[in-house]
């Protein structure tokens, strides 16, 4: 039997009804709430909750459940000329996520930005006759294993032509960004780059619900990584979190300023 975290939405295989932690949540990343650990089916949440879609561009959706479930990211369709590709995860896979996506042409490739992500992704793929890349230095946090699964090394991969999945770390060991080179180039950064309310800046963390901070040899590793690679269009994990023009420079701009106030508060 498959139950889901209710507060992070990963899914575990409980067959011997024996689930009562979540790795995920235990780990300082995450939390567990102070009233407990919940679980829920995945088909009690396709009845209290829907999936609700929102297009960015021709080429571009981002899809999220309501009401609010578990971390409340969004995933991303990308829809290009070899094949589409699901961004990051959501844990709610409904019957008109499915109509839509079939006709949009399925999914060939899932991609997860780091294991906070990985929900239902076995699931998704199995729906799809997707594969699903995730990055081998968070092998130890997948949950639940799948024929899926391609655990990929180094520091980028090409997944399709024109998309390229780059390792930057910090919030996770693999924690990875999606690069697009369409346009001016977009980025799919998920939170290992963290859009910040106004979406004029980005920041970084270790932890965000325990707000423990990203070491600087961690963010300058970072923008080491990102190197001369083009975007002018940023997009995070949750609603309204699009920096639509100049994501690079803000990006690097960002950077700086987290250096130097790690720089500036350790002497105070």
């Amino acid at each position: 039997m498959i139950k889901l975290c209710a507060t992070c939405g990963t899914s575990y295989d409980d067959r011997g009804n024996t689930l009562n932690h979540c790795r995920i949540c235990e780990d300082e990343r995450q939390y567990v709430p102070a009233s407990g650990q919940v679980w829920i089916k995945p088909d009690d949440l396709t009845e209290t909750h829907t999936n609700t879609w929102q297009q960015h561009n021709d080429r571009l959706l981002s899809v999220r459940t309501v009401p609010k479930f578990a971390i409340d990211q969004r995933a991303f369709l990308l829809l290009t000329p070899q094949g589409n590709i699901l961004w990051d995860c959501i844990a709610n896979l409904d019957a008109a996520s499915k109509t839509l996506i079939t006709a949009l042409g399925g999914i060939n490739a899932i991609a997860i930005s780091h294991p906070h992500y990985y929900t239902t992704m076995q699931d998704w793929a199995d729906a799809f006759n997707a594969r699903i890349y995730l990055h081998a230095s968070d092998r130890e946090w997948i949950m639940r294993d799948s024929p899926a699964i391609t655990l990929w090394e180094g520091d980028a991969l090409e997944i399709l032509p024109a998309v390229r999945l780059l390792r930057l770390g910090g919030h996770f060991a693999g924690g990875t960004v999606l690069h697009w080179a369409k346009d001016d180039g977009i980025m799919l950064a998920g939170d290992i780059i963290q859009v910040t309310p106004g979406a004029r800046a980005v920041s970084f963390m270790w932890s965000y619900p325990n707000l423990l901070p990203l070491a600087a040899a961690s963010v300058e590793k970072i923008v080491e990584r990102l190197g001369d690679t083009p975007f002018g269009a940023l997009y995070g994990a949750f609603k309204g979190q699009n920096v639509p023009k100049n994501a690079r420079q803000i990006v690097l701009d960002s950077a700086q300023k987290y250096l130097a106030c790690l720089k500036t508060t350790a002497h105070r």
